[in-house]
């Protein structure tokens, strides 16, 4: 199954790590520090046309991690996620 999470992007939901809500969880020097850390190594994927409200981390295939910026609130994300697992 698939997440969409903006801009015509959507992940594998076995490879999200996980979904936060930027605003709460970038309060944290340890978030930050890691939101900037992916940023320098050329991590961030930037699917938001407005500013972003969550991002999603997810391990590739070779086990380097993604960190995907949305639009999408981190609640309406995991309530499609949710809706996914009803299989």
């Amino acid at each position: 199954m698939y997440l969409h999470l903006g801009k015509n992007v959507v992940v594998a939901k076995k490879d999200i790590v996980t979904i936060c809500d930027l605003d709460n969880t970038s309060q944290s020097h340890i978030t930050r520090a890691y939101l900037a850390a992916a940023e320098k190594n050329s991590q961030v994927v930037n699917v938001s046309d407005d500013l972003p409200k969550s991002f999603v981390v997810c391990t590739r295939d070779d086990g380097a991690q993604v960190l995907y910026l949305s639009q999408l609130a981190s609640a309406t994300l995991l309530k499609r996620a949710e809706t996914l697992s009803i299989e």
